[in-house]
């Protein structure tokens, strides 16, 4: 019978978690200057590190690292996201009108779910985002 996976050490893993967890998340990008800017800036995410002198770099959201990258710095054919990024927000309503004097378009109406509200965007890249507030008591804590 094969041995089960090894760590670096050589220890066998058959009883630890292959995955531990998520580090970050990288969203694409054709201009890392414009990106950096919205996500910095707009979003008002604080910026973490620059990725050397390459056009990538780091946004903090408390729970999630968002890495901005410059897809074709890397080798790799630039194509938004598709599907949001969720972005948790304490006050819905406020967080939305703040995004909107700041430029932000909404894309259609507000998602009521029965336990949260969404509301999408697109970052200039379009990327696909929103905003998300989960109001129903006895749902899952935001994290």
């Amino acid at each position: 019978m094969p041995a089960g996976p090894r760590n670096m050490k050589g220890d066998d893993m058959s009883d630890s978690p292959l995955i531990g967890g998520v580090d970050f998340i990288a969203v694409p990008t054709k201009d890392y200057e414009t990106a950096a800017k919205f996500y910095g800036e707009t979003l008002g995410l604080p910026f973490g590190k620059r990725w050397g002198d390459m056009p990538a770099g780091e946004f903090e959201t408390g729970t999630l690292t968002v890495a901005v990258m410059q897809s074709d710095a890397f080798g790799i054919e630039f194509q938004p996201h598709g599907h949001p990024l969720e972005f948790h927000v304490d006050d819905f309503d406020a967080a939305k009108a703040e995004l909107e004097s700041r430029g932000v378009e909404f894309i259609g109406e507000t998602i009521d779910s029965g336990v949260c509200w969404q509301a999408m965007f697109k970052d200039p890249d379009g990327n696909l985002l929103a905003i998300h507030h989960r109001y129903a008591e006895g749902a899952p804590p935001a994290a």
